[in-house]
């Protein structure tokens, strides 16, 4: 293959993952520029016990990097990191081999050090991410938390935020509660624990009003006491689609830690896209979006219970007031649409056709 003839883009996981679709495929469905996609195994996540699994698909993965450094592409778009198995020596080769090459990611990967078992500590995301940014020719970045550092690294890098496409969920038309009001929560197997921070004020909830929480992710019990109050969707694109219209109050509780302060406060975007009122931890840009949308910010477990009941409890009209204005934000601010020009441009795709 000459050089200089194709636009890739290299993906660690599949569309099926939440941040490959949204920093990637998303975009690439919309710039009407064609890119060959590598995605690692195409699977919705690297962790080894899923690796291990696919041993004959994990080495055809490795050739398959060193086919799209052997083209030479006239552009190439890098996203978190090439492989799990990589100290730095495909990012930064990938990233070399191209005319001009973006690195993207939207995780304070340069902070995760490789806990959680012998694959992570062997090949640890905060070097690979270093060496990305310092060999990129332009970072995108998905705040400015992960801006501030990868600018410490880089001289060109831009700010792109994580968007949603409002087209992909239902709209909230009604506030009135349901019998009994339904607290949700969208997210991975990972991250369910999260809810567990503010046990006791769903338990406190829950006891006062009966509110049961709806969970988006997996059908696999987890959270001890609270099951006696949780319903489970398995996740789809249609349960992520047609869920949050169904609840009456979004959750997004996070702990505090450095990894977590630069986390892109995807759920409170999606609660916004669908009209819902929520409530989540103000760290990060979390921050930001609650003081955008006008939507409580609790930090202690009590600000918690409080926040809810304030939610439940206060005139559907102000659940409305909420839910529609977040939507509204979300449309200009941190919709796809608004993001588009900006994202081709810091791709150098040209102007909007």
């Amino acid at each position: 293959m000459e050089h200089g003839s194709d636009c890739y883009a290299v993906t660690p996981y599949g569309r099926g993952a939440g941040s490959s679709r949204v920093r990637v495929f998303e975009w690439l469905d919309r710039v009407g520029t064609d890119f060959v996609v590598d995605s690692y195994l195409s699977l919705p996540d690297a962790a080894p016990s899923r690796l291990v699994r696919h041993p004959l698909s994990l080495a055809r993965a490795e050739l398959g990097l060193a086919a799209v450094a052997r083209a030479r592409p006239r552009r190439l778009l890098l996203h978190r990191e090439a492989s799990p198995l990589s100290r730095g020596w495909w990012e930064r080769r990938l990233l070399a081999s191209a005319e001009f090459a973006v690195y993207d990611f939207d995780d304070a990967l340069q902070w995760d050090r490789g806990e959680g078992g012998l694959v992570r500590r062997l090949a640890p995301k905060a070097r690979k991410a270093q060496v990305a940014v310092r060999q990129a020719d332009r970072v995108v970045a998905g705040n400015a938390v992960l801006a501030d550092w990868a600018s410490g690294h880089q001289r060109d890098v831009v700010v792109i935020p994580s968007c949603v496409a409002l087209e992909d969920y239902t709209r909230k038309t009604s506030y009135a509660l349901h019998d009994p009001p339904r607290l949700g929560w969208i997210g991975s197997a990972h991250n369910e624990a999260c809810l567990l921070l503010i046990a006791g004020a769903l338990k406190e909830v829950h006891r006062r009003t009966g509110a049961r929480l709806t969970l988006v992710g997996t059908i696999t019990a987890s959270l001890g006491e609270l099951e006696a109050f949780v319903d489970r969707i398995a996740w789809s694109p249609d349960s992520q689609r047609g869920a949050p219209a169904g609840m009456d109050i979004g959750l997004m509780p996070v702990p505090t830690s450095a990894y977590n302060l630069g986390k892109c406060g995807y759920k409170l975007l999606q609660y916004a896209a669908a009209g819902l009122p929520a409530v989540a931890t103000p760290l990060g840009v979390n921050a930001a979006l609650l003081s955008e949308f006008g939507m409580p910010a609790p930090r202690t477990e009590d600000e918690w219970t409080g926040a809810i009941l304030g939610l439940l409890e206060g005139p559907t009209a102000e659940r409305e007031r909420i839910g529609r204005a977040a939507r509204e934000i979300a449309a200009r601010r941190y919709s796809y649409d608004a993001w588009l020009p900006a994202w081709r441009a810091a791709l150098e795709l040209g102007p909007v056709p």
